[in-house]
């Protein structure tokens, strides 16, 4: 009996002392100017979920030229907890994260501009920069350390690890340390380590039967391009944006060895069997025409704008196909920037800005890279000047290179230099 009235006793004080973190939250959430917010708490969620709309100007050195509202989702641990904020680099991301995880934190994602439901009532390109999305998270960091007065740390995945990094470099003083995931900084519009790396990685024996693969896809484009337009028609997928159906497929091929690396992909998936049928569904399992159609392209978009006019980007090396291909007798880019955008090619500045705080500067950051990922060509590499750590691990593809998956003597220094710039104590154990 003294055990159930026991139970009964804990089970109502901790609902009243979830209550009463509800309600001191909303108060505080509702005390933020230009917010809106709404519960998006799930039954068992060991934390509270709001979904918040963060009004932002378009262009926050002139306000006055309008805003949007951006969406950023919080999930509540405690109020003294760390803080992790999300850089996304696309869409929202509502699944739990590993820094969140092992440091027991409370989350704040957000959507990157112009993505997603974070779109102003007409796209003004010129206000898509990596400086404006810096800004955006700015505000939301100042917004809501006025909740949370512990530890911050950011990270993102990708794309997001870019933000991850150039919102450190804006803003250094914002978070305690930084952890972008598999995060390229290409150096140019074309950053031509790619092919270097291409030229390098695996054996000898997987880039020959990758060659010979995409020679093969070449060489029978006439009856391959006429199976693919069946499917692309099937699937209802229209291609103004390139074009010719033709060029489609060349981008694909072109595009197969970058995606074979970037996912991890065996080389037992490769035929050789001179089945053009098997070809192509190898094709389309690991560089779909599909990435190349007008709604693919229009999804990401801005990434592509951003992509092209600052950040820098990957390009093909045609000249082991040249006598193959039909159209293209130079490099392409990988870029497909919306065409009403008119992005002009990045000068560099950026990039040379950022390099010259990373290896001066950038100080706090723990690098994680994937040892296969194609990304890694353009992955950071620290200077002996600051304190950073990268960590390359063996193996590794684009989605495979996380916390979880480090080696014991990297998982280990990376806990140790958590606890050194922050004083918390990571629990990596607890990664699935």
């Amino acid at each position: 009996m003294k055990v159930f009235l026991f139970l009964i006793f804990c089970l109502i004080f901790l609902n009243s002392f979830g209550q009463a973190d509800k309600q001191q939250l909303e108060r505080e959430l509702f005390n933020l100017p230009n917010v809106s917010f709404t519960e998006a708490t799930k039954p068992g969620d060991p934390y509270l979920t709001y979904d918040l709309m963060v009004e932002q100007p378009i262009d926050h050195q002139n306000p006055e030229k309008g805003s949007f509202y951006q969406w950023v989702q919080l999930r509540h641990r405690g109020f003294d907890l760390p803080t992790v904020i999300e850089t996304n680099g696309y869409f929202m991301s509502r699944g739990k994260n590993e820094v969140e995880q092992i440091l027991n934190a409370n989350n704040i994602s957000v959507e990157f501009r112009f993505f997603g439901k974070s779109v102003p009532d007409s796209l003004q390109w010129q206000y898509l920069t990596n400086t404006q999305a810096a800004a955006d998270l700015h505000n939301i960091n100042q917004l809501l350390r006025q909740i949370y007065k512990g530890k911050w740390i950011s990270t993102g995945i990708s794309k997001g690890g870019q933000t991850t990094i150039y919102y450190k470099y804006l803003y250094p003083d914002d978070v305690d340390m930084a952890i972008p995931y598999v995060a390229p900084i290409d150096n140019a519009y074309e950053d031509t380590r790619l092919y270097t790396f291409m030229d390098t990685i695996g054996t000898p024996q997987i880039r020959q039967r990758i060659f010979d693969f995409q020679k093969i896809l070449l060489m029978n484009e006439d009856e391959a391009v006429k199976k693919l337009q069946w499917y692309a028609k099937g699937a209802k997928m229209s291609f103004n944006y390139v074009g010719d159906f033709g060029k489609v497929f060349e981008y694909a091929v072109l595009e197969y060895p970058f995606a074979f690396w970037q996912w991890g992909r065996s080389a037992d998936s490769i035929p050789t069997n001179k089945k053009l049928d098997d070809y192509l569904d190898e094709l389309m399992k690991t560089s779909s025409i599909s990435n190349f159609s007008d709604s693919d392209l229009k999804m990401y978009g801005p990434h592509y704008y951003l992509a092209a006019s600052e950040t820098g980007y990957y390009g093909y090396n045609i000249a082991p196909f040249k006598k193959h291909l039909r159209h293209f007798t130079s490099n392409p880019s990988a870029t497909f920037p919306p065409k009403e955008a008119n992005a002009k090619p990045t000068d560099g500045s950026f990039h040379a800005g950022l390099q010259k705080w990373l290896a001066e500067k950038g100080n706090n950051i723990l690098y994680i890279y994937g040892g296969i990922d194609a990304w890694s060509a353009a992955r950071v590499l620290v200077s002996d000047k600051v304190n950073s750590k990268s960590f390359l691990i063996p193996g590794a593809s684009h989605g495979v290179a996380r916390i979880k998956n480090l080696p014991e003597t990297m998982k280990k220094e990376f806990v140790g230099k958590i606890k050194e710039w922050t004083g918390l104590k990571a629990k990596t154990e607890i990664l699935n």
